[in-house]
């Protein structure tokens, strides 16, 4: 008699292992969307980097003291003052269509980078490139270039579900009344889950 009732304290029962198994499934799935939330985190990273470099590079380019260009000769014992100028917006998005990065990644080339050969306009202008592949697909647009209310706007779209619908990062700067362009101090997020 005592041998068996050492056996039934010892065992477990049904209802025991099933709430055992419940739990260990629900951890799983909390484990599952954190480590989803995470990677999309760390993609996103890249996003945010790459429209920080080109806000900071609108930005250099606007102060670099450029001569006017529509003066092609400077006659001796004469001056000419400098123009702050921001860069042309981009006549293209690298890569060229969203299907390219649609839960995938895209290895750009450097003619996608430097489609605006004129030098004053687009990512030429930044100087901005990516030798890397990336998930986003990056534009760079303006509303004038030297007067104050001018401004810039640096987008980045990306789809890693790979459902069509993007997400969209954008950091925005504007020439003020003293001839100072200043960049917003956040990135603006859109379905940044997407």
């Amino acid at each position: 008699m005592r041998t068996s009732a050492r056996r039934s304290t010892a065992a477990f029962t049904l209802i025991e292992l099933m709430i055992v198994v419940a739990i260990v499934g629900i951890l799983a799935m909390l484990a599952t969307y954190g480590v989803r939330k995470y990677i999309s985190q760390s993609k996103a990273a890249e996003a945010t980097n790459s429209l920080g470099n080109m806000a900071n590079a609108a930005v250099a380019v606007y102060e670099s003291n450029e001569t006017n260009p529509n003066t092609s000769v400077l006659a001796l014992g004469s001056t000419l003052g400098f123009d702050h100028v921001m860069c042309k917006g981009a006549s293209a998005m690298v890569p060229s269509s969203k299907t390219l990065i649609q839960g995938r990644k895209y290895q750009s080339s450097w003619a996608d980078w430097t489609t605006d050969a004129a030098g004053d306009s687009g990512f030429a202008c930044l100087k901005f490139t990516m030798d890397q592949p990336q998930y986003y697909m990056y534009g760079y647009t303006t509303k004038g270039s030297a007067s104050p209310g001018d401004t810039f706007t640096c987008i980045a779209n990306g789809d890693l579900s790979g459902d069509g619908i993007l997400s969209t990062y954008s950091i925005t700067g504007a020439i003020n009344s003293s001839y100072i362009l200043n960049v917003a101090p956040n990135i603006y997020e859109v379905d940044s889950d997407e």
